[in-house]
């Protein structure tokens, strides 16, 4: 079991430890609930060292890079990141990714825990000659600085520079001598922002941040519920590669205009319709679903829950889930296991609205 370079600090802290994607990670410190809220009202710091990060130093066009991300990475400018996918030849989602632009061929790649290892042969495999492609993971850690007061917070330690950050985009800071990386990103919702920083050195960034009354450290329990409130989806659980962006609702991350892998299959599924749809789904009580239960229309089942918790800000159950068929906003739904059936109704994402821009 892999562990980030912060984990005996993480039990200093008495937190609940548990497997993530072969890592032990932080679930809770003081209990979901209250992490979420200060999230939400403040400000907190989530260990996300178990992430991938690639760099890659290569000519867009020349190098096939372009064709392998669904995003417009030539037009980026200079210290901007975009979100996309990776995709196979069948448009299935082989990963959610972000892409910074560090100059004109130079480029970091962050992608999912569970799929470095496939995303780094992927890559290798369609590559063309003549570009550099390192796998920094284990060399780099990443903190996640969330919540309305972040940009305060950061300040006290980078400086004003911070305020200059607008929505997806990033700058190099430096931190007693070491390099770091600092975007203006995150997965909650609320204004935040992601630090990139050498092992050696987010162990003094941890501290740094912690000195400050308004910062608590938050675990993998509530940046689910929160990224979730926000219809973010999860790789893995609501993206994988059996479902494309289309199936997903993302086809806003995605450039129909350039070439790219698993372009044909795309747009041959959006003429024929996905076989099954992404959809979201609110409960009218604190009954929660979950990952894998069953959605049901008049006792038939329609598809399956891919997330679902009870909801901290709203009161109420939320989830997301495929289904086949089509039903408008309002529509009512069944979810349902083999202990619990809980009436839903389908809403609009998100189910909780913040500012995070």
């Amino acid at each position: 079991m892999l562990k980030t370079p912060l984990y005996e600090t993480h039990l200093a802290l008495g937190a609940k430890m548990a497997s993530f994607g072969g890592w032990m990670m932080p679930i809770q410190y003081q209990g979901i609930l209250a992490e979420h809220a200060h999230t939400r009202q403040s400000v907190s710091v989530f260990d996300i060292c178990h992430m991938g990060e690639f760099m890659l130093q290569a000519d867009p066009a020349l190098s096939d890079f372009d064709r392998l991300v669904t995003q417009n990475i030539t037009a980026m400018p200079l210290g901007a990141c975009r979100y996309g996918f990776m995709l196979n030849e069948q448009a299935g989602i082989l990963d959610d990714l972000i892409v910074y632009r560090m100059n004109k061929a130079s480029w970091m790649l962050v992608v999912n825990a569970a799929a470095t290892s496939g995303d780094l042969a992927h890559l290798k495999k369609n590559l063309s000659s003549g570009c550099s492609l390192e796998n920094v993971s284990d060399k780099m850690s990443k903190l996640d600085v969330q919540g309305p007061q972040s940009l305060e917070a950061l300040k006290n330690i980078f400086g004003e520079g911070v305020s200059k950050l607008n929505y997806y985009t990033f700058s190099e800071f430096i931190l007693q001598n070491q390099r770091c990386i600092i975007s203006r990103t995150g997965y909650t919702g609320e204004l935040g922002y992601e630090i990139y920083i050498a092992n050696d050195y987010v162990g003094r960034l941890w501290e740094l941040l912690l000195c400050d009354s308004r910062v608590k450290p938050a675990g993998l329990g509530c940046r689910d519920t929160l990224r979730l409130e926000m219809g973010y989806p999860l790789y893995g659980q609501d993206l994988d590669a059996r479902h494309s962006p289309s199936a997903a609702g993302m086809l806003k991350f995605v450039d129909l205009s350039k070439d790219f892998i698993g372009k044909g299959a795309l747009i041959k599924e959006q003429n024929n319709g996905p076989r099954e749809h992404l959809i979201y789904f609110q409960a009218d009580s604190r009954r929660a679903p979950r990952h894998n239960f069953a959605i049901l229309d008049k006792g038939r089942q329609i598809g399956t829950v891919t997330s679902g918790s009870f909801s901290p800000s709203l009161s109420v159950g939320i989830g997301m889930g495929y289904i086949a068929g089509n039903f408008d906003i309002g529509s009512q739904l069944m979810v349902k296991d083999a202990a619990a059936e809980i009436p839903v109704r389908v809403v609009k994402k998100p189910f909780y609205h913040c500012c995070a821009k």
